[in-house]
């Protein structure tokens, strides 16, 4: 009875699988989701589904037809092919080796905080890496007590910091946005409530803390020019006030017409930009200090010119040129695409990194097993690097060499691969004094992406696709260029018997002879023409032009040409310049001889349709052979579901 249920259980799961299969060619069967997702992939706006899905069916059959054909005769292990597909590999390879998610994630977190600027303030106390245990409590126990009293609500940061053993550092960083600072500063900014300080943050140089005490719509992005009048440190109140005589009169001078560009060059003591009229480079929050950019973002329009302001360098005169808000809108794809650029420059990229790290090894099913203590790891390692001519697979002098410390699919990895991974790595350039335990990590993380990168294939279904299609189309050019078209080029006697038997399908539209000139510009073009029109010869202008003008000639039917001409154009015509707005491609023509609609093409004239349509008939009779050798069968009812 048993064998029976299981019987019918296969039957009914075999009746599944074929209830999916949308055609067979021979024993190869192609199932709905691959025929959708071709179709998909190539579809276009039709009114007639049915039509279109079933001339794509008919394309496709044919298409798995040849490859099959290509297969058996191995195209596939072609050296050539086999090099294409290896180069095609890695050109994409890398777009695989990401956690898309994560990095979606992250671009839609760095569009939120795009969309305001964080006023806050910074309190820190540095520690040195070789600091003593007591110095390194001291600061601890400091910064702990600095938040106590912040987190009570105490704003004088004088009387809090007089208690402690280390004084707190305290500075205003202004309005700072997304990718202003490093991204763990960042995102405890970000995640603050305001007038919340955060809690005390341990770096890799000391204790952090963030306090936010205002935030704003983000202002954008700003181009300015600036006039500045740089008053030294030691000026008398004299001094100062003569400087800001002095801003004050080229501030009238301005407000009456003269140019700020000539004033920046004439007064301005920005060395950086008064030879560029005063222009600086584009910025957002964060760039300069408070002061300045406060008085900036007071300026309302375009061509706005400030009144003179004071900061710590001087007098400033500043000019409005343009300001770019942030975009609002999630769908703008080049904000999309400027952000992600950001973020793949960032130290933040390193998040979806390290998560994708772990999707790949649980994917590998990577396991640490117990045969080695991470002591004796780091022991031998430090060891095999101290004798750097010793054999890593040596049981005597390396207990751990043969012993296993990682598995993962169906591999194992050992103490010796351990350890010529840390005298590889420690000779190399890449080395900048990691601990043992962080060469483990590089260790276990470079090999397990190793073996990712190398089975895809295995991991990745859309890599995969994307590779098969790869191949399929190379074995099916290979396959074509034998059967088909060289064949079909190269059978001179076939392709004029086929042209004397169907000649009346080769006449001509109406035609001319023409000389067509193609020109890297408008004005190139323009000279050229003129040079046309006072009978230079054609080929002297081409000749001449320094590559920036091409010429073909030759007889063309009307329809082809980039300009339009009818039968009343006189012989010796010169069209106007006419520029492609698809392609900005540049041209105009000379009509050489005009000839009327339905003239016979000669064998040489039509050779070129001849070619083509001998092709099709060799092609349909290799089909014809295909469907023979592996006979095709559609399931209706599965093409029915399609239209549903």
């Amino acid at each position: 009875m048993k064998k029976i249920l299981l019987l019918l259980a296969v039957a009914g799961f075999t009746n599944t699988l074929y209830a999916q299969t949308i055609f067979t060619y021979g024993n190869n069967a192609v199932d709905k989701a691959e025929f959708l997702r071709a179709y998909n992939k190539n579809k276009t706006p039709v009114e007639n589904k049915e039509k279109a899905l079933r001339e794509y069916l008919d394309l496709y059959i044919k298409f798995k037809l040849k490859v099959k054909a290509a297969m058996e005769l191995q195209l596939d292990t072609l050296p050539q092919l086999q090099y294409d597909a290896q180069s095609f590999r890695s050109q994409i390879e890398d777009s695989y080796l990401n956690n898309e998610k994560a990095v979606n994630d992250l671009l839609g977190e760095a569009f939120n905080r795009s969309q305001k600027d964080m006023h806050v303030l910074h309190f820190f106390i540095p520690v040195d890496a070789n600091a003593v245990a007591a110095d390194t409590l001291n600061a601890f126990k400091s910064i702990n007590a600095f938040y106590t009293g912040l987190a009570g609500g105490k704003t004088d940061y004088d009387n809090l910091n007089a208690t402690l053993a280390v004084k707190v550092r305290q500075a205003d960083l202004g309005f700072v946005t997304v990718f202003a600072l490093p991204y763990e500063y960042e995102s405890i900014i970000y995640n603050l409530k305001m007038n919340e300080t955060s809690k005390p943050y341990r770096a890799k140089n000391g204790w952090h803390m963030f306090k936010l005490v205002d935030e704003r719509k983000a202002v954008g992005k700003w181009k300015i020019a600036q006039i500045l009048l740089s008053i030294p440190p030691d000026a008398s109140a004299e001094a100062k006030a003569g400087y800001q005589k002095k801003a004050d009169s080229i501030y009238q001078l301005l407000q009456k017409g003269e140019d700020f560009g000539k004033m920046a060059r004439w007064f301005s003591d920005d060395k950086v930009t008064y030879g560029s009229n005063g222009e600086l480079a584009e910025f957002g929050s964060g760039k300069f200090e408070l002061s300045f950019e406060n008085e900036v973002f007071k300026l309302t329009k375009d061509k706005e010119i400030s009144k003179p302001f004071l900061t710590a360098y001087g007098y400033h005169i500043v000019k409005r040129l343009s300001q770019t808000p942030v975009p609002a809108d999630k769908n703008d794809a080049a904000y999309q695409f400027e952000l992600k650029q950001k973020i793949q420059q960032d130290s933040r990229i390193t998040y979806a990194k390290d998560l994708f790290v772990k999707e790949i090894m649980r994917q590998v099913n990577l396991k640490k097993t117990s045969a080695v203590a991470d002591a004796d790891l780091y022991r031998y390692a430090d060891s095999v690097f101290a004798k750097p001519d010793s054999e890593t697979g040596n049981a005597v002098l390396y207990p751990i060499a043969a012993k296993t410390l990682y598995t993962y699919a169906k591999t194992k990895l050992t103490g010796k691969d351990w350890l010529d991974f840390v005298r590889s790595y420690k000779s190399g350039e890449l080395y900048h004094g990691e601990s043992n335990a962080a060469l483990a990590d590089k260790f276990v993380t470079s090999t397990i992406m190793d073996y990712y990168k190398k089975h895809l294939e295995d991991y990745n279904a859309e890599f995969r696709y994307q590779m098969d299609e790869f191949k399929d189309g190379n074995v099916l050019f290979e396959i074509m260029e034998r059967n088909i078209w060289s064949k079909a080029s190269a059978d001179v006697k076939a392709l004029e018997k086929y042209y004397d038997q169907n000649k009346t399908r080769y006449p001509w539209n109406a035609s001319a002879d023409i000389i067509i000139f193609n020109c890297t510009g408008k004005a190139i073009a323009d000279s050229a023409r003129a040079a046309v029109l006072n009978g230079k010869d054609w080929k002297k202008i081409v000749e001449e032009s320094n590559n920036n003008v091409l010429a073909d000639s030759g007889r063309f039917e009307l329809a082809q040409l980039p300009v339009t001409i009818d039968s009343k154009t006189a012989d010796g015509y010169v069209s106007q310049v006419v520029i492609n707005p698809v392609d900005g491609n540049t041209s105009f023509i000379k009509v050489v001889k005009q000839y009327a609609a339905n003239l016979q093409r000669n064998f040489e004239e039509a050779k070129g349709l001849v070619i083509n349509d001998y092709q099709n008939i060799l092609e349909e009779k290799w089909i014809a052979e295909l469907k023979n050798k592996y006979p095709v069968k559609v399931n209706e009812s599965v093409f029915q579901s399609l239209l549903k």
